[in-house]
């Protein structure tokens, strides 16, 4: 018997469909964190730096969580201390060989120049496990990250495995989870504040991908990226769509621009 002869058939099986990994969560969308929390910082590039927002700064913890520290935004470093110790009471072995690669770190996501990173805002956490960050060539990483999930998922962290650029390391706070520390006044969110519905520039995740994937199917032989990362590849083929549809250019996915692709 092994450290992971908890792992199911089932739980298993749940990997062959990556989309439905988080059930109803969602990940968290650059927009709605800025509207919500406020900017980190003015400018981000694809290698990380540091917040220099003080209102933001404000906002942030340090902590030590048992197997490692971590900094990041006060709402996230409370929940991840929930779900450590959830992990310690349900999976003890693993709790002393798990660690913390990044936390807080203003940057792109990894492959895009306009996809700002959930890290940006504190709101991810990508683990290690016995030291290793890399489910390439490293079976027990990827085991160990299979059994943390549903104990992530049960706390409202969204899994990055779901992601069109899997990455099974990353777990970041879902965007109903922003959303319910935000109505709890966590961070002093202006009153009434009418926030963005359809996806756009700077959204990610299995929506953006099955977007990407319609929208290759209906304008063929366009062929954009199917990276599940809304850059200005995919704004550029929102735009063709609407101008073939008749609907007004915004380069943004409303409801109507779903209906057009058979997506809503």
């Amino acid at each position: 018997m092994t450290i992971f002869s908890d792992l199911t058939e089932q739980m298993n099986d749940a990997l062959s469909e990556p989309a439905r990994l988080n059930e109803d969560l969602s990940p968290s969308r650059s927009a709605i964190n800025a509207a919500l929390i406020g900017l980190p910082r003015g400018e981000f590039k694809s290698e990380p730096a540091e917040p220099t927002v003080p209102e933001f700064r404000y906002l942030l913890e340090t902590a030590d969580l048992g197997p490692f520290t971590a900094t990041g935004l006060a709402p996230a470093i409370r929940s991840l201390r929930a779900i450590v110790t959830d992990i310690s009471l349900e999976l003890p072995v693993l709790y002393e060989r798990i660690g913390c690669a990044e936390m807080l770190a203003c940057r792109y996501v990894k492959g895009s120049n306009c996809v700002v990173s959930s890290h940006s805002w504190g709101l991810a956490i990508d683990l290690t496990y016995e030291g290793h960050g890399k489910t390439d060539g490293q079976d027990d990483l990827m085991q160990a990250m299979k059994l943390v999930w549903p104990i992530f998922n049960r706390h409202g962290f969204y899994w990055g495995y779901a992601f069109g650029l899997q990455d099974a390391t990353h777990f970041e706070a879902s965007d109903q989870l922003v959303r319910a520390w935000s109505e709890t006044g966590a961070f002093d969110t202006p009153p009434n504040l009418v926030l963005p519905r359809a996806l756009n520039i700077g959204d990610r995740g299995p929506q953006v991908l099955a977007l990407q994937v319609a929208l290759n199917a209906k304008l063929r032989p366009l062929g954009i990226a199917e990276d599940g990362l809304f850059g200005p590849q995919t704004r550029m083929a929102i735009f063709a769509l609407q101008r073939r549809a008749g609907l007004p250019p915004t380069g943004a996915a409303p409801k109507p621009v779903l209906a057009a692709l058979d997506l809503a």
